[in-house]
C-alpha cells in the first residue's frame, strides 16, 4: 500500500475502517501496519507516545480476519498512559512509578480489546494528570500537530497529538477538570466529558467525584459509538449513571430542533479575560444555531464572583491526584522525596498532606453546592454554549511544572487558559468540546456546549447537527 493512502486510510472514521477489514478491502495487519509507521515517521517529533507495542499489536491484527464479529475489529486506538494495560508500563508519566508493569486491565482497556480493537501503544500526559499541558520531566514535551511550539493540551495531551496527527484515528482519554475537552479543543478533535459515572473507573476505584474516561474523534458519530462500548455498570461501582433508553449512536443521529440555548463567555474565574476570538467563535456558534432553529440567548450563570472558588477546587481535585502518588509510593515501597517529583507534583503532595480529611470533605460539600446551583440554572434550558479555552493553545514553557521557585504558579496560571471546563467535572453533567472554527493562523478554535444531566444523547444530538451544518472532519494539520 502507498504511504500517502495508508496514511489517508487513518483520517477515516473508525466505523468506516471496521467495515474495510470486514469486506476484506484491507486487513486489520495492513491497518495496523500503517499506524506503526505514522507513529515511527512522526512520533520522534511530536512525542505522543510514552511506549508503542509494535510486535503486540501486529500479532493480534494477524489474529483478525473479515469475518470477526466485534464491531471495530483491527481498527488501531491508543491508550492514556494512566490507566492500566495488563502487560505494559503504567507510568502516569511520573519517574516515581518507574517502570511498573499492570498485572490487568483497567475496565476501558478491556472493553477496547472485547470491541476489537488493536491497541498499539499507550500516550503521554502530564506528571500525574495535573495541568492542561504535556510537558514533563520524564518524557519531554508533547506537541501540537497544528504548531510544534504549542501545547496539545493535556492532561489527554499525547492522545490528541496522536489523533490529530493521523497516527491513529481514536485515541482513550480522561477528564477531571477538562483533560478531554482542553486537548480536543487545542488539536481540533472532538472531546466528550460524559455524565458522571457512565464509564466505570473499575476495578480499581468504585467512584470519583470529579474524573470521567472518555476518548478522543473526529466525529460525533465516532463519539457517540465509542460510548456505546464503553458505557455501562461494572460490579462493584459505588455509584453509576443511568442506562440510557438507546444506544448513543442513535441518539446522535436525531436531528433536534426548536430549542432553547443559553450562552456566556463570562469567565467561571473573577475578573479574568478571555480572548476576543473565543467570545467571537462563542457568538458564531449562537448564530448557527439560530440558523437552525434554535433559539439562544445571552445568560451568565452563577459563576465569576467567588475568588475562593479555585481553592475549594483544588482541595478537592488535589487528594484525587495524590492518590496516584499514594499507589506510586506503594510500588516503590517507601514515602516520596522531592527528588522523586516535579516541582509541581511535590507542592500538590504536600498541599494534600496539610489538608485533613474534615477540610476535604468540607470543600467537597462546597463544591456540591457550587454544582447545583450551575445545573439549576442550566436546567431552564435545554442546552448551555462557552468558549472551549480561554486562550489560543499555549506556547510550550508557559505552564512549568518544573519551576522551583513558585512551584503553584503553573496550576494557578493555568486555570486562566482552562476556566470553562472545570464547573462541569463539579457538576458531573456532559459536556462537549466542538473544533467548530479555527483561528487565522490556522489553529483548532473550539466551542463547548453542556447538556443535561444524563443527557449525553440529547448532547450529541445537538453537536452532529452542528457538525453536518459546519463541517470540520476534512481539516488536517500540515506535517
Amino acid at each position: 500500500m502507498p504511504d500517502t493512502a495508508a496514511a489517508d486510510l487513518l483520517f477515516r472514521p473508525v466505523d468506516e475502517l471496521a467495515g474495510l477489514v470486514r469486506s476484506g478491502d484491507v486487513s486489520a495487519r495492513e491497518l495496523v501496519q500503517a499506524s506503526l509507521d505514522r507513529i515511527d515517521q512522526l512520533n520522534p517529533t511530536i512525542n505522543a507516545f510514552v511506549d508503542v507495542f509494535h510486535e503486540d499489536a501486529l500479532a493480534a491484527a494477524d489474529g483478525i480476519g473479515p469475518d470477526d464479529p466485534r464491531p471495530f475489529a483491527g481498527v488501531p486506538i491508543a491508550i492514556k498512559n494512566n490507566r492500566a494495560i495488563e502487560g505494559r508500563r503504567l507510568t502516569f508519566a511520573a519517574e516515581f512509578m518507574g517502570d511498573f508493569v499492570a498485572p490487568y486491565d483497567h475496565n476501558v482497556t478491556r472493553r477496547i480489546k472485547e470491541a476489537g480493537f488493536v491497541i498499539v501503544g499507550s500516550t503521554t500526559l502530564p506528571e500525574y494528570g495535573i495541568l492542561p499541558t504535556t510537558e514533563t520531566r520524564r518524557f519531554g514535551p508533547t506537541r501540537n500537530p497544528w504548531d510544534q511550539s504549542r501545547t496539545p493540551g493535556g492532561s489527554s495531551g499525547g492522545s490528541a497529538a496522536a489523533v490529530a496527527s493521523g497516527m491513529v484515528p481514536v485515541a482513550h482519554a480522561n477528564d477531571g477538570g477538562g483533560s478531554t475537552r482542553i486537548p480536543a479543543a487545542c488539536c481540533g478533535l472532538v472531546g466528550l466529558k460524559p455524565q458522571r459515572g457512565r464509564i466505570s473507573l473499575a476495578p480499581e476505584v468504585g467512584h470519583l467525584f470529579l474524573v470521567q474516561d472518555g476518548v478522543l474523534t473526529r466525529t460525533v458519530g465516532e463519539t457517540a459509538a465509542l460510548l456505546d462500548i464503553l458505557a455501562g455498570y461494572e460490579v462493584g461501582d459505588m455509584a453509576w449513571a443511568p442506562p440510557n433508553g438507546e444506544p448513543f449512536a442513535d441518539a446522535a443521529r436525531r436531528e433536534p430542533s426548536g430549542l432553547r440555548i443559553a450562552m456566556s463567555t463570562k469567565s467561571p474565574i473573577p475578573g479574568a479575560p478571555v480572548d476576543p476570538v473565543a467570545v467571537q467563535a462563542v457568538q458564531d456558534a449562537a448564530a448557527l444555531l439560530e440558523s437552525l432553529g434554535h433559539e439562544v440567548v445571552e445568560a451568565d450563570p452563577p459563576w465569576g464572583d467567588d475568588p475562593a472558588l479555585l481553592e475549594t477546587f483544588t482541595a478537592s481535585f488535589g487528594p484525587a491526584v495524590c492518590a496516584q502518588m499514594k499507589l506510586a509510593g506503594l510500588i516503590a515501597g517507601r514515602e516520596p522525596t522531592a527528588q522523586d517529583m516535579e516541582p509541581l507534583s511535590w507542592a500538590i503532595w504536600n498541599v494534600c498532606k496539610s489538608i485533613d480529611s474534615t477540610t476535604a470533605l468540607l470543600a467537597e460539600m462546597q463544591l456540591h453546592g457550587v454544582g447545583r446551583a450551575l445545573v439549576t440554572f442550566i436546567a431552564q434550558y435545554d442546552a448551555f454554549l462557552t468558549p472551549a479555552l480561554a486562550e489560543a493553545p499555549l506556547t510550550l514553557g508557559t505552564l512549568d511544572p518544573l519551576d522551583e521557585t513558585d512551584p503553584l504558579g503553573a496550576f494557578q496560571r493555568s486555570g486562566l487558559f482552562t476556566p470553562f471546563t472545570a464547573p462541569f467535572n463539579i457538576t458531573g453533567q456532559p459536556a462537549i468540546s466542538l473544533p467548530l472554527y479555527q483561528r487565522d493562523d490556522g489553529l483548532p478554535l473550539g466551542v463547548q456546549i453542556v447538556g443535561q444531566p444524563a443527557g449525553e444523547g440529547a448532547l450529541l444530538g445537538l453537536a452532529a447537527q452542528l457538525e453536518q451544518a459546519h463541517p470540520w472532519a476534512e481539516r488536517r494539520p500540515t506535517l
